[in-house]
């Protein structure tokens, strides 16, 4: 399977989107617009451990110790 990347302006965006969704050997169609369910299930796991740290259930680490860590 190959990968393309367009770039196009915001007048011509809806017209295109539209043409290849309707192109049979389109397998998938991402555009910076449309967040993938990966994307929002880590942002959603994210943010319980946000609200799991401001309820002091949580603890963290130094920033220091994180990129020590890296």
């Amino acid at each position: 399977m190959r990968h393309i990347t367009v770039y196009t302006t915001d007048k011509e965006y809806n017209h295109f989107i539209e043409l290849v969704k309707n192109l049979h050997y389109v397998k998938k169609i991402e555009t910076d617009e449309e967040p993938n369910e990966d994307d929002l299930e880590n942002i959603k796991a994210g943010l319980e451990e946000v609200n799991l740290f401001k309820n002091g259930k949580l603890k963290t680490k130094s920033a220091k110790d994180f990129l020590n860590e890296l």
